[in-house]
């Protein structure tokens, strides 16, 4: 009887007493091909820049090349039910958004279950959101603008980029614990209502850090706030929503996900490529310009916090819907 190289290794393993993983067929030369990075928006937007960050990064550490491929459509179900077809090799990449969270709760029919259907492989950044308001609103705190909207009922319009957009959640989470009545009105995407923001057309909204911080820094519009939990290094000195209005918290979670039954082997590989890339600084810096902040953690911790996301903007768009569910 003959002996493959592998094998004996693999009993010399086994009477040392150390774990043995054999890889099968489908993950010992992953990746055999390029891989496809699946992004549910445009070219340009936030979530496209960073699968175009994170498709380089892996591409020089997995030896394979990641080709980025925009496929708008329905809130990014369109991208998303796309990789729930293909097949679980882990050659085929969603780039995992707020709007996965989102989704799940609007009414609609959907032929998937993205909490189900796409497993979780690793988190890349969590964006704040910025609270902005046109320098003629006379506020210059959250408690200011608070207050303004209760005197002045249905004098604030809020801007938002979409119905159910990120923006638009975090402006229906503000109402939901605040009570103030501000008309949110629906903009086709994020230039058009930061420029009618700009213009006075509208008088606040929630928007992105990474599309936000130029209007501030040009000082177009004030920022009284970001969504985070804690303050962000890109504006450090402008405080949290929460600071004022207990607990508030919206971000913009992205990640990576797979099909469902992607092998635990290449989940695990694809996970310490991009905390990986946390380490680097360059890379670390990359990825900060973009006005996120660095998510590393395990497969089952990005698990949770989608899961988290879910529950969460679950009972805001209930909220929204007066509670039509």
């Amino acid at each position: 009887m003959t002996f493959s190289r592998r094998r004996l290794l693999g009993f010399a393993a086994m009477a040392a007493g150390e774990p043995v993983f054999m890889p099968t067929a489908r993950t010992q030369a992953f990746p055999s091909r390029p891989l496809r990075l699946i992004v549910g928006f445009p070219p340009g937007g936030p979530n496209d820049t960073l699968a175009r960050l994170i498709a380089e990064w892996l591409a020089r550490r997995l030896g394979q090349s990641v080709v980025v491929e925009n496929q708008p459509g329905n809130a990014g179900n369109v991208a998303t039910a796309a990789v729930v077809r293909s097949a679980p090799d882990g050659h085929m990449l969603l780039l995992v958004g707020p709007a996965n969270a989102i989704s799940a709760s609007i009414p609609g029919k959907l032929d998937f279950v993205f909490l189900r259907d796409i497993a979780p492989v690793a988190g890349i950044t969590r964006e704040p959101l910025v609270l902005l308001v046109h320098p003629a609103v006379p506020a210059t705190s959250v408690t200011q603008l608070i207050d303004y909207a209760k005197a002045n009922p249905g004098k604030l319009r809020m801007a938002s980029t979409g119905a159910w957009s990120s923006p638009h959640v975090s402006g229906e989470l503000f109402r939901m614990l605040t009570g103030v009545a501000v008309e949110i009105v629906q903009y086709p995407g994020g230039g058009p209502a930061l420029k009618a923001l700009a213009a006075g057309d509208a008088q606040t909204m929630f928007e992105p850090m990474s599309a936000a911080i130029g209007f501030v820094r040009a000082g177009k519009l004030r920022a009284l706030a970001v969504t985070t939990a804690t303050r962000s290094p890109a504006l450090p000195e402008v405080p949290t929503v929460a600071d004022t209005v207990a607990g508030y918290e919206a971000s913009a979670v992205t990640g990576v996900g797979v099909p469902r039954g992607t092998p635990a082997a290449i989940v695990e590989r694809l996970n310490a490529e991009i905390n990986a890339a946390f380490a680097d600084v360059a890379m670390r810096a990359k990825l900060l310009d973009t006005g996120g902040m660095a998510l590393p953690g395990t497969p089952a911790e990005f698990g949770k916090l989608l899961a988290d996301e879910t529950e969460k903007w679950g009972k805001v768009v209930r909220f929204a819907r007066g509670n039509k569910d």
